[in-house]
């Protein structure tokens, strides 16, 4: 009897486990950075490559980091919401551009249209494995202080925009 229960219990927890999984969105999976500190970062800038950008530079500002590439399908199609979020000019946009050549990087900009204040090469992957990256696009909401408030991975939607971002953003405006 015994050996018909334990495959059955196991069964179940696999059952419930998968249940669970389904159910997540691809922007809700967990991220261990939430409440700390962003990492380190002095990267070169995708149009003036001599200047680099650090995370510093952006203290006192809440501002989002968008990882993208202009290899990557999904980039494109959240592309749009980007260029519609800059346009209301709520927050910093910083891109990421990820292990990708920074020509291709700005002839897509320059075809798609510039959401970003600044955008920043990573070509070795090096800064998106300090953030936690598990592929492009990603999206995290950082505060003034530093400190990262919410990552969304996936293409951003107008739903996130509106539901998510932009009341997360008006939040950390007012806080000090």
């Amino acid at each position: 009897m015994l050996k018909y229960i334990i495959p059955l219990i196991l069964f179940i927890v696999l059952a419930v486990f998968l249940a669970l999984g389904l159910n997540l969105k691809p922007g809700d999976i967990p991220s261990p950075f939430i409440n700390k500190p962003a990492p380190a970062f002095s990267s070169p800038k995708l149009d003036a490559p001599d200047e680099k950008l650090s995370q510093t530079d952006l203290t006192g500002k809440v501002w989002l980091f968008n990882v993208w590439a202009s290899w990557c399908v999904s980039c494109r199609s959240e592309h749009p919401v980007l260029n519609q979020l800059a346009q209301e000019k709520a927050a910093v946009i910083v891109g990421l551009n990820y292990k990708d050549d920074p020509d291709d990087a700005r002839k897509w900009l320059d075809t798609l249209g510039n959401p970003y204040t600044v955008s920043i090469m990573d070509q070795d992957g090096r800064i998106g494995i300090d953030w936690g990256v598990y592929g492009v696009p990603e999206t995290f909401v950082i505060d003034k202080k530093g400190v990262i408030r919410y990552k969304h991975t996936g293409p951003v939607t107008d739903e996130d925009i509106q539901k998510t971002f932009l009341p997360l953003i008006a939040k950390l405006q007012i806080e000090s």
